[in-house]
């Protein structure tokens, strides 16, 4: 170029664009990023830029100026390099991702290649870490512990009778909804049967009213939760009301629930934790559940109808209640934790 001679200033080789992008390491809200590049100007790099979107919007990068610094300016570091913290990255996700690399200048602007191709990746779930400090931000507004004596499940009377004539008398589990915390493990994975086990406060009995149906399954306590068991947290939520929520998990034993809780729960003591106990008093299984939290408590193999009872409820059906597929309240500094929402 005659033009670069007249002002003095060499032609510049064009940076490497990134390649054969890989993505590693993927947590709730991190992970790590590499590639591979050119050697020819490699040297000259001193950055890379990381345009990093939820993926609908896949194209966006085709409007984007290609000198206009994207969301995240990082010095050029040794690669794998870890993304986290620039962005609140959601748990369970899909984000596209691409690169390019830069030279910053004397006079402060950048030189970049090209983009990157753009590729895709999904965040994972919470791991038990984050579980834990879930579960610590529950055992704080627990409250204190009442008794209780039985289980409860409520449906509409075609339920118990489907369960009669298609399944054999058991209720089976099935695969639990996408309500709580979005980067709960059990959503749409763990399969098991919700039963609910909270007491009114004058009656120590359960409440007469229900979102979930007029009939009501009660079986006593020591049927589905007793040593033979294992008992696991799985999530604190609440829904932008004033109470909260807690899915607890009971699995037989050895079973395929007690499998899968266990590489990805927090296991809790049955005899003392802070949400629903069971001990022995004089030979006899005493239970006990938290006050001040709406316990949601999934049963993971099947429930033979023989084992309790089925009865029409004389309350009203409050649907307001329902948690089917909830979405958890983002802002609530009780049951939110410092990593991806």
């Amino acid at each position: 170029g005659t033009k670069s001679q007249d002002s003095g200033i060499a032609e510049m080789e064009e940076l490497p664009v990134p390649h054969n992008i890989k993505i590693s390491n993927i947590t709730c809200d991190s992970f790590k990023i590499s590639w591979d590049m050119d050697s020819k100007s490699k040297d000259r790099i001193t950055h890379y830029f990381i345009d990093l979107n939820k993926k609908e919007n896949k194209n966006s990068n085709k409007f984007k100026h290609k000198d206009v610094p994207t969301k995240l300016v990082a010095k050029a570091v040794p690669l794998p390099m870890t993304v986290r913290g620039h962005w609140f990255l959601s748990p369970r996700t899909e984000y596209t991702v691409a690169v390019q690399t830069a030279s910053k200048q004397v006079d402060g602007d950048y030189v970049v290649s090209e983009w990157s191709e753009i590729i895709e990746f999904c965040t994972a779930d919470y791991s038990k870490v984050h579980l834990t400090q879930l579960l610590e931000k529950a055992e704080v507004i627990a409250g204190r512990m009442l008794k209780l004596s039985v289980f409860y499940r409520n449906q509409h009377k075609e339920y118990f009778d489907y369960i009669r004539e298609h399944h054999g008398n058991a209720m089976q589990p099935s695969v639990k909804d996408n309500s709580g915390s979005h980067g709960s493990p059990i959503s749409g994975k763990l399969e098991g049967i919700f039963f609910s086990c909270n007491t009114e406060f004058n009656t120590g009995k359960p409440p007469q009213d229900s979102p979930y149906g007029r009939y009501r399954f009660e079986v006593a306590a020591e049927k589905l939760f007793n040593p033979n068991t294992n008992l696991y947290f799985g999530d604190f939520y609440c829904m932008y009301t004033a109470y909260h929520y807690v899915i607890l998990v009971i699995a037989p034993v050895g079973s395929p629930g007690d499998e899968f809780c266990k590489q990805r729960l927090p296991q809790l003591n049955i005899k003392d934790n802070k949400f629903l106990t069971c001990d022995e008093e004089d030979g006899v299984m005493v239970y006990h559940h938290a006050q001040d939290v709406i316990l949601e408590v999934i049963y993971t193999d099947p429930v033979d109808l023989s084992l309790g009872t089925v009865a029409e409820i004389t309350g009203h059906q409050l649907m307001s209640l329902s948690t089917a597929n909830a979405k958890k309240d983002p802002s609530c500094k009780t049951c939110n934790i410092s990593v991806g929402r």
